[in-house]
Formats: structure tokens, sequence, C-alpha cells
């Protein structure tokens, strides 16, 4: 199996906490703490992605 390297792009919001963008794929998400933006990008890349495509995302 060859593993994916996705690269986000963080940024803090100015209105909101912090949001994040995959390079080279359409996935978006946001937080309102870096922690949560963390866990939120986790759970973006399980909605994109089938879990045999990258099964290493717990």
């Amino acid at each position: 199996m060859k593993l994916k390297e996705i690269m986000f792009i963080g940024e803090e919001d100015p209105e909101k906490g912090y949001t994040a963008q995959a390079l080279g794929y359409s996935i978006f998400t946001e937080g309102d703490t870096l922690e949560e933006l963390k866990e939120n990008i986790k759970d973006a890349l399980k909605c994109h992605f089938d879990k045999k495509e990258m099964p290493y995302i717990k």
C-alpha cells in the first residue's frame, strides 16, 4: 500500500477560530481552537477518502 501525504494550509480566521484547506484536494474544515482544527482535519480526511485508501487514520 502506498502512503499518501496531504498537506494543509491552516489560517487564523479573524471572525472565528481557525480554518484549514488541503493542497490539491477539495477538503476544507474549521475549528474554534487549534486542537479542534486538528481533530476536524482527521474527520474531514475520513469523510473524503475510503477507509481502504487511508487505513492509518484513527
